[in-house]
């Protein structure tokens, strides 16, 4: 008997995927190395170029992704170098430039010549500080005003204060360019012209007080032969000594100048060497009066009607600005 009941439908076959075509291919890992390197970057420039490198090494061989990753950590990793390479630059620079001006400023240098030499900054020694126990001469004797301490040329309105050490080079330059024009000054009568000879640099003569013995000298010109006392100094820088060594001896110091009267016998009794350290002492820790420093800090210091000369130590024309701008007509 013939079964005439159709038969259950049957599902469809799948359709078999077309001639050629692969399948879906799967996403390519992500290099570590180019992850970290990205990330690095924002740290550490450096690790960020060495795992950069290595990064695009491995997947050149292995076909990973993440070479984008790795150049762009590479390329940050370069600019974080650059740029602490030339903050690195740029502090030096200005370390170089800045800090000696601050330390210039401090001594009381200024202008584009040092004010005071490394050996010509202050300093209070035991001599210095034992002065001021000793018997010290009093009153006024020819240019010598011991009881202001200082030596004195000129009778004018205006006062120009000259500290200076003998054996202090920069102070040789001020004098040797300026000291003519003021020594004609104090002589017609247009300033007083006030010397403050120091005594901080014995300690660079060898042992032999130099800066103490030229500045004894000096007040011994200004109380026998005050007439020749701007000579004397100006000799004594014409003839200054180098740092560290011995310095004039009493006889060639004496020598300097030809005098009325002579000097020896005041140089080798030493008088007026407690009183030029007493000198020191004061200027160096004292206060000074009308002034607008309260000590002194550097040689040569300048002042007139109280008032610094901060300019060149070698320009006449700017010295002799500030000195007309200070009331010297």
């Amino acid at each position: 008997m013939t079964n005439t009941e159709p038969a259950p439908p049957r599902d469809p076959e799948p359709y078999p995927p077309a001639y050629g075509q692969a399948p879906f291919p799967a996403a390519p890992k992500t290099n570590t190395l180019a992850i970290i390197s990205l990330v690095s970057a924002f740290f550490v420039s450096l690790a960020a170029v060495i795992t950069g490198h290595l990064a695009l090494g491995q997947i050149r061989r292995t076909h990973e992704g993440g070479r984008g990753l790795a150049i762009t950590g590479l390329v940050l990793g370069y600019v974080g170098i650059a740029a602490t390479t030339l903050a690195l630059v740029i502090a030096v620079v200005v370390a170089a430039t800045v800090i000696p001006l601050i330390a210039a400023a401090v001594n009381g240098a200024v202008g584009d010549q040092p004010w005071s030499s490394s050996t010509s900054e202050p300093q209070t020694d035991e001599a210095n500080a034992n002065a001021s126990q000793e018997a010290l001469p009093t009153g006024t004797v020819g240019a010598a005003h011991f009881d202001d301490g200082y030596l004195s040329v000129g009778t004018g309105a205006a006062l120009v204060d000259v500290y200076f050490d003998p054996m202090c080079p920069y102070c040789r330059q001020f004098e040797e360019t300026n000291g003519g024009e003021l020594a004609v000054l104090a002589t017609d009568g247009t300033i007083t012209l006030r010397l403050h000879s120091l005594t901080f640099l014995d300690r660079v003569s060898q042992g032999t007080a130099y800066s103490t013995r030229a500045s004894a000298a000096l007040t011994c010109q200004a109380t026998l032969n005050p007439e020749n006392l701007l000579a004397f100094q100006a000799a004594l820088f014409a003839n200054q000594p180098a740092e560290n060594s011995a310095g004039l001896g009493d006889s060639e110091l004496a020598a300097l100048v030809d005098n009325p009267v002579d000097i020896d016998d005041c140089l080798a009794a030493g008088e007026y060497q407690a009183w030029s350290r007493a000198n020191t002492e004061q200027a160096l820790n004292g206060m000074i009066a009308d002034a607008e420093v309260t000590r002194i800090r550097g040689t040569p210091t300048v002042l007139v009607n109280g008032s610094v000369y901060d300019g060149g130590l070698t320009d006449p024309a700017e010295f002799l600005g500030f000195l007309s701008s200070n009331s010297v007509g």
